[in-house]
């Protein structure tokens, strides 16, 4: 017997808002400012999936945390700044939650982002108002998407 959904749980960057991209070349942009250039698949690797606290010894153990410190704090400034010019939300994603909202399901967020980083990019694409207080990050359980496969708390049932 099949049971059913109880929780659509959605992923942040490359799920709701196509931010991966921008991710990808704000590190390699970082990477050859900073003394090691890095290739898409090198990010991918080293960085996709991952807790800002994850990429930060990443870049430690490679660079040193001098090194990684510039690194974080240009990448929030950098990131911030492309996703001002360029962010847009996944194609049909609002589709796709339009239908889920027609069946109640409940959904939420389970992002390796931290909570300002979601604040902004699903407030700057208009999904934040969708997802509040449904909304979990790596930051609550000690790691990226590699460490917890789901949000560290049940999303409150009730409307989506």
């Amino acid at each position: 017997m099949i049971k059913p959904i109880e929780l659509v749980i959605f992923d942040c960057d490359g799920v709701l808002v196509d931010s991966e991209v921008i991710a990808a070349r704000v590190q390699m942009r970082l990477g050859a400012e900073l003394g090691w250039p890095l290739t898409l698949p090198d990010v991918v690797e080293h960085f996709i999936g991952r807790s800002e606290a994850a990429n930060h010894a990443v870049v430690a153990e490679r660079l040193g945390t001098a090194t990684a410190d510039r690194w974080r704090a240009r990448f929030v400034e950098l990131h911030a700044e492309a996703v001002e010019a360029e962010l847009e939300p996944v194609a049909g994603i609002r589709e796709a939650l339009a239908g889920i909202a027609e069946l109640t399901l409940p959904t939420c967020v389970a992002s390796s982002g931290s909570h300002d980083k979601m604040r902004h990019t699903l407030g700057r694409t208009g999904l934040y108002e969708h997802f509040a207080g449904r909304i979990h990050s790596a930051t609550e359980v000690g790691g990226g998407r590699r460490r917890a496969a789901a949000p560290p708390a049940r999303a409150p049932p009730g409307p989506v």
